[in-house]
């Protein structure tokens, strides 16, 4: 349940088209559902201004396709990530109207359509074999209402290929940078940008990147400033960050 649901919730009761028990029975499940094998942060999306997230793993198919379920119930928007195929298969076999983003490795399911605000983050990425890391923060920021903008390929190897892309960066409210082997295009990019710069370290590179370490270290160490870091493959957590600063700079403060 978000904002909007609850104030048409509460509208209804007051004009006497939902009875205060009818009221009650949808507010029974705040500010959780006990499935038993999970705990269902219904109240997320009123307290925080997103639903909460499924991580696919560690988790069966069954389970899955049962939180995805319970969600969609409440009318929440669904976002799953780091999903199998045999999880998305299962999840797409339950509930036909969600949406496999394979390239993120993500599921969707908006049984509303999600209002989109002003302005755009941008996501940017290295290289090629960051690209997953990189749909992972797009599909969550969209799912979040940000739009988004992808620049992609434009690691530091072949520099003008970023310079070409300079007025999409610089019309961003936020940019997501990932990059792997060194890390080092989010420096690059904070040099060039005023916006805050969301970096994540990506476990792409030979043996010496030590999956992602080596960028992780290096973006915590960047003498560049207005960057943040976030995990190692951490896409979705980079773009919720993306989509709080997106709300933010549209709507005026955090506190709507």
């Amino acid at each position: 349940m978000d904002q909007r649901q609850l104030t048409d919730l509460l509208q209804r009761v007051a004009s006497g088209g939902t009875s205060v028990e009818a009221a009650a029975a949808q507010l029974s499940n705040l500010p959780f559902e006990d499935l038993g094998f999970a705990k269902i942060d219904h109240h997320r999306a009123l307290r925080k201004g997103y639903p909460e997230a499924i991580f696919t793993e560690g988790k069966t198919p069954e389970q899955v396709v049962e939180i995805v379920g319970r969600q969609k119930a409440h009318g929440s928007p669904v976002l799953a990530t780091r999903c199998t195929p045999a999880t998305a298969e299962a999840v797409l076999a339950a509930h036909p109207d969600a949406e496999h983003h394979e390239a993120a490795r993500a599921i969707t399911l908006t049984p509303e359509p999600i209002a989109m605000r002003a302005g755009y983050a941008a996501i940017l990425c290295a290289g090629t074999s960051d690209i997953p890391v990189a749909e992972e923060a797009l599909v969550t920021c969209e799912l979040c209402g940000t739009p988004t903008r992808r620049v992609y390929d434009v690691g530091v190897a072949g520099i003008h290929r970023l310079f070409a892309q300079r007025d999409i960066l610089m019309g961003a409210d936020a940019l997501v940078v990932c990059a792997g082997m060194e890390g080092a295009l989010p420096s690059v990019v904070a040099g060039m940008a005023r916006q805050p710069i969301i970096a994540v370290p990506t476990s792409v590179g030979y043996g010496a990147s030590l999956n992602g370490v080596a960028a992780l270290l290096a973006m915590l160490n960047s003498c560049a400033t207005g960057v943040s870091v976030v995990n190692i493959d951490n896409g979705f957590g980079a773009g919720v960050l993306a989509s709080i600063i997106n709300r933010t700079a549209q709507e005026g403060g955090a506190s709507r």
